[in-house]
């Protein structure tokens, strides 16, 4: 018995140490990567295409999607909170709390982007133009900041207890409310990322305007993928 559960153990060892084999759908192919303020660059900035990266069932699912990203909402025992994000225009986090819809609390202004729980709290993510934070809300709907970033933060997941963040032009991890940059200044500045999913550390899908991201955090490599046109 102790012979099974060793060989069940490297053999999941193995597998997350190699990296699983996640596919692209066959409607996608690599391109290479352009430079910034490039020709190539300011024609997929100026694209209307804009993908949407999700998990479903451990496979990869890429979905058109509009520019603009919906507000953000997250409901609790208590009510719901609202997140806006306006860019330029401002945005704020509100609470509406439950049993009275009319009602509506605002928490912090600002251009909030995401919020979600984690490890049994809340937080929530701000930020546009140079700069982002985190933050952790608390049940009073006080907040304190957890990390500042000098980039603006546009999406984020959580995957085995580590929160993975795409921002304007770099990739971040946050291990116990620290924040580690895994990349900057890269080629999706402008592209406005919109969602990202994990598969594992090798496996980092980001969706965006003109196509997707393969971010591998083992290799440190970026690969980009454009829709096959017909």
């Amino acid at each position: 018995m102790e012979k099974k559960l060793l060989i069940l153990s490297l053999l999941y060892f193995c597998f997350y140490c190699i990296g699983q084999e996640i596919k692209i759908p066959d409607n996608f192919s690599e391109h290479s990567i352009p430079k910034v303020e490039s020709k190539e660059w300011f024609t997929l900035n100026h694209s209307k295409d804009c993908y949407a990266v999700k998990k479903e069932n451990n496979r990869l699912i890429i979905e058109k999607t509009s520019y603009y990203k919906e507000d953000s909402e997250l409901e609790t025992e208590y009510g719901k909170l609202i997140g806006k994000n306006k860019g330029e225009w401002g945005g704020a986090l509100y609470f509406r709390p439950k049993g009275d819809e009319k009602k509506t609390i605002k928490v912090k202004f600002g251009n909030v982007v995401d919020i979600f729980r984690y490890q049994n709290k809340i937080y929530f993510t701000e930020g546009s133009g140079i700069w982002g934070s985190l933050y952790e809300l608390k049940k009073d709907l006080t907040y304190r900041e957890i990390e500042t970033f000098g980039d603006a933060l546009e999406a984020l997941t959580v995957f085995n207890d580590i929160i993975y963040i795409v921002s304007h032009h770099g990739f971040y991890k946050v291990v116990n409310k620290e924040a580690i940059t895994i990349f900057r200044e890269q080629f999706w500045r402008s592209l406005y990322p919109n969602s990202v999913v994990v598969f594992d550390e090798e496996n980092i899908f980001i969706g965006m305007r003109s196509g997707i991201v393969k971010l591998n955090l083992i290799k440190k490599t970026v690969n980009f993928y454009r829709e096959k046109k017909l």
